[in-house]
């Protein structure tokens, strides 16, 4: 057995020069995290864990707070529904949309959803608003419903952050707007492992395309990850100071329910990039590092000859 595990590790450091219903995780084993060989971005940060009845941890880059542009919806959302928590099938209390989401919808400088002052949506769809096509606007006027205004709702998000551990993170918005909402690599790693944990939040991170009655068209999710077998999740997020950024999570290419593959990568593109550019890069990064995860358990799961 010693010699089959020997070989497939190094069978799989072969592999990695290439060129691509969900239940709740089982809870992480109480062994100490082992490192697994995957293939880093040439930048930024990224920390990659396995969960469930083996646990693996790798991190890369120096672990220091960078802006996470709109990854910061997954503690927005993880906030929500711990305030308010909502059934499988549920859709929540109704939250009509105030002046200020409504005049946010004009926003071109930011990722908005088009809403309209007095329109009314559940809070399941105002959580879908948020997650899928990454609604800043949605994101707040959520924050401002919970705690009545977004500065207060903050408190609660830095809160929850301490009580994770997240001790290189710090929230200033709902949305992931603001550049001063930093955290690492690691941290995000510890939300992930959270959220993912929360069936209703699970969900609609994996949901690839909806229709919320009240915006118009399809709502297509920008996590391009969810095209690749396995992926169920999490988050993009992409602005000028952030780069590229993205936390993912995604089930062994055997389905083996009982590990969860987390990971996240961070400042992600060259500064003279564009947004779109960066954007790729992030998932580029990631994609790699799913495909090498999954390799690698696949490898530790072959028995012996």
């Amino acid at each position: 057995m010693l010699g089959a595990a020997v070989a497939a590790v190094v069978i799989l450091a072969s592999c990695l020069a290439y060129s691509g219903e969900q239940a709740e995780p089982l809870p992480l084993s109480n062994t100490k995290p082992v490192p697994i060989p995957l293939p880093w971005p040439s930048r930024g940060q990224a920390a990659v864990e396995v969960t469930g009845r083996v646990h693996s941890l790798s991190v890369y880059g120096d672990q220091r707070p960078v802006p996470i542009a709109s990854v910061t919806k997954v503690m927005t959302a993880l906030v929500i529904l711990r305030e308010h928590p909502l059934g499988r099938n549920a859709a929540g209390p109704s939250i009509q949309v105030d002046r200020q989401a409504a005049i946010e919808s004009g926003n071109r400088d930011e990722s908005t959803v088009p809403l309209r002052a007095g329109q009314s949506f559940t809070e399941r769809e105002l959580l879908e608003l948020t997650l899928i096509p990454s609604g800043n606007n949605a994101a707040r006027l959520l924050a401002r419903w919970d705690a009545g205004s977004e500065e207060e709702f903050v408190r609660k998000m830095n809160a929850t952050a301490a009580k994770l551990g997240m001790k290189n993170t710090t929230y200033t918005g709902a949305s992931g707007y603001e550049a001063t909402t930093v955290s690492t690599a690691a941290d995000q790693l510890k939300l992930a492992r959270k959220a993912m944990k929360n069936p209703v939040l699970r969900e609609i991170v994996a949901t690839r395309r909806i229709n919320v009655p009240g915006v118009e068209g399809e709502i297509v999710n920008g996590n391009r990850l969810l095209a690749m077998p396995g992926v169920i999740g999490l988050k993009t997020g992409t602005s000028t100071p952030a780069g590229g950024a993205l936390l993912w999570a995604a089930r062994p290419a055997s389905g083996d329910r009982g590990r969860l593959i987390l990971g996240v990568v961070l400042r992600q593109g060259d500064a003279d990039d564009t947004l779109e550019e960066k954007k790729e890069a992030a998932f580029t990064a990631s994609r790699r590092l799913i495909i090498a995860a999954q390799r690698y358990l696949n490898l530790e799961e072959e028995p012996a000859s």
